[in-house]
């Protein structure tokens, strides 16, 4: 079955306190939207833990997702229509792409994804491709759009230059999140141009480049993403509940292998710890049912994941100092490590060592692992000049990693002096020497 008529009667809106509005005037995108696993998304929050430092922080992927696809519908309609090297045929797979970009995103995604050895990208072409009403959607445009959306999302579509405005240095994905981050989480630091980019973006056979005159709104830009992971994504306070968070499905994992029998059973979590996640219990899962779990595990007869669910409901986190992996703090670790069980703290749950790091902007260099297509600036003369080469702002970030470390414990258990009072005070002295 094909769609009868591409356009709907009247035009759609959906209010954004980011694009103002997104408009939706395809039947495809509209049906899209309405689909069970387009609305799970709904009860997945965009930034997992961060809602426990930025209180504000409770936006969700179904958000992120509409912006994402309002940007690229924007870049397309209003600024390649027409140009060379833009191939209109390709308009719907590309909205579509964006719009689906996250679907098989889980909660709490990356500490899922870390824990049971998972990747949101697999289950999002899976959700495209398998027994669904997004791929029932999708198959009436033809038998092999499901198949060219999943390959844009998995960047191995044919045509770069679709791919690269989903999935790039200077992507849809990127300007959306954090434009769309800044404003939830209050903080001014992702706030740029988008408008001046947009402007200023043309497209190329296998990739978007932009025009010479934006290159300072491209600055801004990755100095906005830059401050971003650090200010926001990185805060050491959204990794204590991340940490914690981690430990609780850690600990529910080896319980379940060791044979505890739960008062609450994790019926939802059972696929999960045998590795044998269907796509049908995969969908099953949200915040709402992982917070049913933690909030019902806060009763249960086992002390670590008792303690670790109340910390995480009730928000005491862990407390962390700095730490750098050199031979001296290693040997520390291990000094605390054996002070935490001499003092009845298990070290696996509650001395946990974290790192965040990130890559601001990076050139091209072929061969290399990981390599990434740089941000090209179009010249007045037609030439294409790498990002970095032009500015020296870019270039004095460019392809420098930052990585930061800490170390987390639960400094309530260590002030605690009613039991094996030397050893905690004499962990305390270590930490915070």
């Amino acid at each position: 079955m094909s769609y009868p008529v591409g356009q709907l009667r009247e035009e759609k809106v959906f209010k954004d306190p980011v694009h103002r509005y997104i408009h939706v005037r395809d039947k495809i995108i509209w049906d899209l939207i309405g689909t069970k696993e387009f609305q799970r998304l709904r009860r997945i929050k965009q930034l997992g833990t961060t809602y426990l430092t930025f209180h504000g922080a409770e936006h969700s992927r179904f958000n992120h997702s509409l912006g994402v696809y309002e940007i690229i519908r924007r870049i397309i309609d209003d600024v390649f229509v027409g140009r060379e090297h833009w191939d209109h045929s390709e308009r719907l797979i590309c909205l579509c792409a964006a719009l689906l970009h996250d679907l098989g995103h889980g909660p709490f995604s990356h500490s899922f994804e870390k824990v049971f050895h998972l990747d949101h990208e697999d289950f999002t072409q899976a959700i495209i491709l398998g027994d669904t009403e997004v791929h029932a959607v999708l198959k009436r445009m033809g038998d092999d759009f499901p198949q060219k959306v999943a390959e844009v999302i998995a960047k191995t579509y044919q045509n770069k230059l679709v791919v690269s405005l989903i999935s790039s240095q200077i992507d849809a994905d990127r300007m959306d999140y954090l434009l769309r981050d800044a404003y939830y989480t209050g903080v001014s630091y992702g706030n740029f141009d988008m408008e001046r980019i947009l402007r200023v973006m043309r497209p190329r056979e296998d990739q978007v480049v932009i025009k010479r005159s934006g290159m300072h709104a491209v600055e801004d830009y990755i100095m906005s993403r830059y401050q971003m992971y650090w200010q926001v994504y990185f805060h050491p306070v959204t990794r204590s509940a991340e940490v914690i968070l981690t430990k609780i499905l850690h600990r529910a994992k080896t319980l379940h292998e060791e044979g505890y029998m739960f008062r609450t059973h994790p019926h939802h979590f059972y696929s999960l710890f045998t590795g044998q996640v269907t796509l049908h219990d995969y969908l099953k899962l949200d915040e709402a049912v992982i917070l049913y779990y933690f909030q019902q595990w806060q009763d249960e007869k086992d002390e670590i994941l008792r303690d670790l669910c109340r910390r995480f409901v009730h928000r005491r986190l862990f407390k962390y100092v700095e730490f750098s992996p050199t031979n001296e703090q290693m040997k520390k670790l291990m000094e605390l490590t054996a002070l935490f069980k001499k003092a009845g703290i298990d070290p696996d749950y509650y001395l946990v060592v974290d790192s965040s790091s990130d890559l601001p902007y990076d050139f091209y260099r072929p061969g290399e692992e990981g390599e990434r297509l740089p941000i090209y600036l179009l010249m007045p003369n037609g030439e294409l000049r790498e990002l970095s080469r032009e500015s020296v702002l870019v270039d004095a970030i460019s392809g420098k990693r930052r990585t930061d470390h800490k170390l987390y414990f639960p400094d309530d258990f260590l002030q605690d002096f009613s039991t094996k009072r030397t050893t905690k005070k004499k962990i305390l002295e270590i930490l915070e020497g």
